[in-house]
């Protein structure tokens, strides 16, 4: 085996993955057995922290950067003038496992450009986790990404070997995929990804007849989505969103703030900025639809189609809303409390319980987990609330963006290296 020319590639193809935001896992059970190696436990994986604050690792890669297409925003598009690289299937296994013993990674993620056609490519990924599973024992973390416009019957066999699939819609809008992809067809995407939810749907279907049924992919699917490389607003991407959540099942979308690496009459220009802050505020509202019963239409609308920048989704409701409040934490309904700026899913849950044996205070609240700087305004405590005379204050909104902090920092997060 020549070390250099494979470290070259790994060089190259673990550069070239790092675009691909979407490799986190939830969900997935596949413990370890006696001869085996690894296991995917349901705390989840992703490339840098799980959700517990645990540092851990996937070797992520792809398993080759040529490409037939041509699509404007992407790095390894077929017109660029870049190192080709591509790793053989023994070639992927034998790291994934090599750094598996030597503790550097937990797992695989596994994506490809597209060589010769959709059916090849699938076929070797597939290849690559059959061989970890029944050849190597592996039981440790592996998603793949599926390729658009493969056959149902790769589908299958990749969703009973990968622990998750996820297949990039890459452009929010078919109107965008055409300007800037228009080699590629969407409907091509959208295939693979019914194919696998409706799978997830059978085993579910099955596994409550038959104690033993084969998995399949046990940690879901997931997309992700290019903001900033075309021109849709906010409310749009969120649409989009919320559609594939409720037709699709997915785990997660995730929003990956273009990298202007291309010059393109097309995309913005090479100076111009990763949209970091309009990405993380596409997260906040993505975990509203999700946690805490917020519809896209609640968070943006036609007359205010963009994300504010200043605050987070959350308080900019708020504010479009002061009708709804303040909210007496003694007597509200769960989902009311949870529209309370400052009062997240745990802290709702510790004040439903809590209120129950005492009357609550703003010192409780505080004990309780809550971000008081916001929550302050908008509650009412049956002994009254003195912040409350700033509801109609002119200058409340300058007040609330003075005393808010953000854990966020506009920084581009690389992936992390092994060596």
């Amino acid at each position: 085996m020549n070390f250099d020319r494979l470290k070259e590639k790994l060089e190259i193809l673990a550069d070239a993955a790092k675009y691909d935001v979407s490799c986190s896992s939830s969900g997935g059970t596949r413990k370890n057995k006696k001869g085996a190696l690894g296991d995917s436990s349901a705390s989840g994986i992703c490339h840098t922290y799980t959700e517990d604050g645990r540092c851990v690792s996937l070797l992520k890669v792809l398993l080759t950067n040529h490409c037939i297409y041509d699509c404007a925003y992407c790095v390894s598009r077929s017109s660029n003038d870049i190192k080709r690289a591509a790793f053989t299937v023994e070639e992927v296994v034998d790291l994934t496992i090599n750094f598996y013993r030597r503790n550097y990674i937990e797992g695989l993620f596994l994506s490809s450009g597209i060589f010769k056609n959709a059916d090849t490519t699938m076929e070797r990924l597939v290849r690559v986790a059959k061989k970890l599973r029944l050849e190597e024992n592996f039981n440790g973390y592996i998603h793949l990404k599926s390729i658009p416009g493969a056959s149902d019957d790769l589908m299958q066999e990749a969703a009973l070997y990968a622990d998750r699939l996820s297949v990039n819609i890459e452009i929010p809008t078919e109107s965008g995929l055409k300007l800037l992809a228009p080699e590629k067809n969407r409907q091509d995407m959208i295939s693979p990804m019914r194919y696998i939810q409706k799978g997830i749907i059978q085993y579910k279907d099955e596994k409550k007849i038959l104690k033993k049924v084969p998995k399949f992919a046990p940690a879901g699917q997931s997309t992700q989505m290019i903001v900033g490389a075309t021109n849709e607003n906010d409310l749009q991407i969120i649409k989009v969103a919320d559609h594939f959540y409720k037709n699709f099942n997915l785990k997660r979308v995730y929003y990956s703030g273009y990298v202007p690496v291309l010059e393109d009459q097309r995309l913005p220009s090479l100076t111009t900025e990763v949209p970091m802050l309009r990405e993380n505020r596409l997260y906040q509202s993505d975990w509203l639809m999700r946690f805490y019963g917020f519809k896209a239409e609640e968070i943006l609308d036609p007359n205010v189609p963009f994300l504010d920048l200043e605050m987070d989704p959350k308080l900019s409701w708020a504010l479009r809303n002061l009708d709804q409040f303040p909210v007496n934490l003694q007597t509200a309904e769960y989902r009311t409390i949870l529209r309370i700026p400052g009062i997240g899913v745990k802290t709702a849950q510790k004040i439903v319980s809590a209120r129950r044996f005492q009357i609550l205070t703003m010192d409780h609240l505080k004990k309780l987990g809550a971000a008081v700087n916001r929550a302050k305004y908008f509650i009412d405590f049956n002994a009254g609330n003195a912040y409350l005379k700033y509801l109609t204050d002119k200058n409340f909104r300058k007040l609330l963006i003075g005393g808010s902090s953000s854990k966020f920092h506009n920084q581009f997060s690389q992936q992390l290296t092994l060596f």
